[in-house]
């Protein structure tokens, strides 16, 4: 009877270990309401308005140099995953595929929320995006999605991108997915 109190305790061990970290952590899908001070919003932490402001730079960036701005944002070890693509590896593979010109395509962003990691060198946010393409006889067609982009502070102290994620929204056609 002893022996088989202690393999239960060693069953049950693990599993309220994880239960307990679990309640610790922040849901990573709760959303920072619009107020931006911390005093009153306690999901706004200095890193978290950090990197928002990281955010904010890196889409003005985009939106006036284009791709070529856009790849400039990336660590030499950077990955970026994109719906039904391969993983694009590197920073010059990176900027290989983003060559597009302000003109022709505007990329842009809203971040819903961050995270910054406990130690302060690396954080993530995610949101919502919308690319719009020029065809050739100039209409407008537009992609939208959610994103996540994982940064880190690099050596130098810049905060470079580490790995980009997207995948395209659903169509247009009712509500069905999206987040209240």
């Amino acid at each position: 009877m002893h022996r088989h109190r202690i393999f239960a305790l060693l069953l049950l061990a693990p599993l309220l270990s994880a239960y307990s970290l679990r309640a610790q952590l922040p849901d990573p899908l709760s959303r920072p309401s619009a107020d931006t001070n911390p005093l009153t919003n306690p999901n706004m932490s200095p890193g978290v308005q950090f990197l928002y402001q990281l955010e904010a730079k890196f889409a003005a960036d985009t939106a006036k140099g284009g791709g070529k701005s856009f790849a400039t944002w990336f660590a030499p070890d950077a990955v970026t995953l994109s719906n039904g693509k391969a993983p694009v590896t590197g920073h010059d593979a990176i900027a290989d595929g983003t060559t597009w010109l302000p003109q022709d395509y505007q990329l842009t962003w809203t971040p819903e929320g961050a995270r910054m990691g406990p130690s302060g060198d690396m954080g993530f946010t995610w949101g919502h995006y919308e690319g719009r393409a020029k065809d050739r006889d100039g209409s407008i067609h537009t992609t939208t999605g959610r994103y996540m982009t994982i940064w880190k502070k690099q050596p130098d102290g810049q905060w470079k991108v580490i790995l980009d994620a997207s995948n395209d929204g659903p169509p247009a056609t009712g509500d069905c997915c999206k987040l209240p």
